[in-house]
């Protein structure tokens, strides 16, 4: 397995247009917080950090799904590890810890270009504040992370890479979720809050609330983690079931 983790991250290491996808996205953060810098002050930076990392799960998450995840089909290579030998189980625990990793090194360091670009307006975070804009970042890594492992069972039930592209950036883009909540909302009324709170959003939301006031999180990361491994389990099912053509 670790083998395997050296070659996928050794791949992604060496591709650079992840390189200059990244850098433009910093640039293009850096030249829309210039354009706003007129109106900001201490807190700013917050508020930043909820609208910048809204958008990571779908423009750095999505290019990094598309990267660990659907290169694989578009190349065959998918077909080749399996043809090598490699177990289905295998190859979807390495997909998920490759995604983890650098899932958080996108965003352990996206609080810091946030922190570069406001410092360089005049705006420089303390401690304190950089603190909360970290859970922020933490609760969009584990969204990201988790609409990953559920589009992974359409990567591997169907082996598609435009479904499964699609699947992401629906899930990234909170449409289903948004559909999800209108029609709980007007199937179960009041009862609706609690369906809701099991949502990706809910518990990520839970995670986020716990570390900000420092309540117990012990709830809702064992939720999560119960949610990750039930859509790993799937994708590892769905893959068994799919014939694939040598």
């Amino acid at each position: 397995m670790l083998k395997l983790i050296r070659g996928e991250m050794y791949r992604l290491l060496h591709k650079r247009s992840m390189y200059i996808y990244f850098g433009a996205l910093v640039v293009g953060y850096f030249l829309l917080a210039y354009i706003r810098s007129g109106g900001f002050n201490e807190e700013s930076i917050i508020k930043d950090a909820f609208n910048f990392f809204n958008f990571l799960p779908a423009l750095a998450g999505g290019f990094l799904f598309s990267a660990i995840y659907t290169d694989d089909l578009g190349s065959r290579n998918l077909i080749t590890l399996v043809g090598y030998g490699i177990a289905k189980t295998k190859i979807v625990i390495v997909k998920l810890i490759v995604t983890t990793l650098f899932g958080a090194a996108v965003f352990g360091l996206s609080p810091l270009v946030l922190y570069c670009v406001h410092a360089a307006l005049g705006w420089a975070a303390t401690a304190n504040t950089m603190a909360m804009v970290y859970a922020v970042s933490l609760k969009y890594l584990l969204m990201t992370l988790a609409f990953a492992a559920l589009s992974g069972i359409v990567v591997y039930g169907l082996q598609r890479t435009t479904f499964a592209m699609v699947s992401y950036i629906l899930l990234a883009f909170n449409v289903v979720s948004g559909l999800i909540t209108v029609l709980v909302s007007n199937m179960l009324g009041d009862v609706a809050t609690v369906v809701l709170n099991r949502l990706v959003s809910g518990i990520t939301d839970r995670i986020l609330a716990g570390i900000m006031i420092g309540s117990s999180l012990i709830g809702p990361v064992i939720e999560y983690i119960i949610y990750v491994a039930i859509a790993a389990t799937l994708s590892v099912l769905a893959f068994r079931k799919k014939e694939m053509e040598f």
